[in-house]
């Protein structure tokens, strides 16, 4: 099954440390990765969901981020729903990722029609993770606010499901792959973030939006640090050299702003990296 049998070693008790100023480090103080301040939940989400000495970026506020961008091109930015699930809990935790991102883009676009295959398939990778029990309730609440146009309330049930299920893998101490769903998540807002630069007349204020070598410098970290059994996976291997190649793309010297032809190669790199953790195989 991959790497099913190479569980993050980190105890429970643990998982403060690995989320570095999670239990109040100081930047500098060891190498584990740091969350940027503004892409943290908010505190009281995260002790209500039993995580709030652990963190990863919040999907919910990455997304929030694309508010900067204007309207969505929403037909152009969808993707079909996969209809089959891997037996490698890697990827299966970054095609959860995926799927809150696909999540919120129809919310952000007031779209609901893939919003039920959307929470269904939110569900079966849950279960995937020994986590169904905890979303089961926020997949009926999907569709229940959709049908209601409850965009609040389908922005709160989506992040609350990345919540469930990190509070489930540190439960299962199978914290690592919690950092990967928020690493699916942020591919899939990065391949939308420059895919809508790109609409409707290209802006350099629109992409700046893209230019976060923090977020590079927090995921490469993070695969640096993961468990050899799921190092040495091929996608794995292939997702970190590919993050690297992004950290050059949105590196921009002070004072310099993207031009469209940095932002479509960001866009391919993106897309290119989406289409390896959503395959399942």
């Amino acid at each position: 099954m991959g790497a099913q049998e190479g569980k993050a070693p980190a105890a429970a008790e643990e998982t403060g440390e690995k989320a570095g100023k999670a239990e109040g480090k100081e930047e500098g103080e060891g190498d584990n990765p740091v969350v940027p301040d503004d892409l943290l939940e908010d505190e009281h989400m995260r002790e209500e969901y039993g995580v709030n000495q652990f963190t990863t970026p919040s999907i919910r506020k990455i997304f929030g981020q694309l508010d900067k961008l204007g309207g969505l091109p929403y037909e152009k930015l969808r993707r079909e729903i996969p209809k089959t699930i891997s037996t490698d809990r890697t990827r299966v935790a970054l095609a959860l990722g995926l799927l809150i991102g696909d999540g919120f883009l129809s919310v952000q676009t007031e779209k609901v029609d893939d919003l039920e295959s959307v929470g269904r398939a939110v569900l079966k990778h849950a279960k995937v993770l020994s986590a169904g029990a905890r979303v089961t309730e926020h997949a009926k609440s999907l569709l229940e606010n959709g049908a209601l146009g409850d965009w609040k309330g389908l922005r709160d049930d989506l992040a609350a499901t990345q919540k469930d299920v990190e509070a489930e893998m540190v439960l299962l101490r199978d914290v690592q792959l919690a950092h990967l769903i928020a690493m699916g998540g942020w591919l899939r807002g990065l391949q939308i973030a420059s895919a809508s630069a790109l609409e409707g007349g290209f802006s350099p204020e629109r992409a700046a939006v893209m230019a976060r070598t923090d977020l590079t410098d927090y995921f490469g970290a993070m695969l640096a640090d993961l468990d050899p059994e799921f190092a040495k996976l091929g996608h794995v291997k292939k997702l970190r050299a590919g993050l690297g190649e992004l950290r050059a793309l949105v590196d921009m010297p002070d004072g310099k702003s993207f031009d469209e032809g940095q932002v479509k190669k960001l866009y391919e790199k993106a897309t290119e990296l989406v289409n390896l953790v959503a395959a399942t195989k």
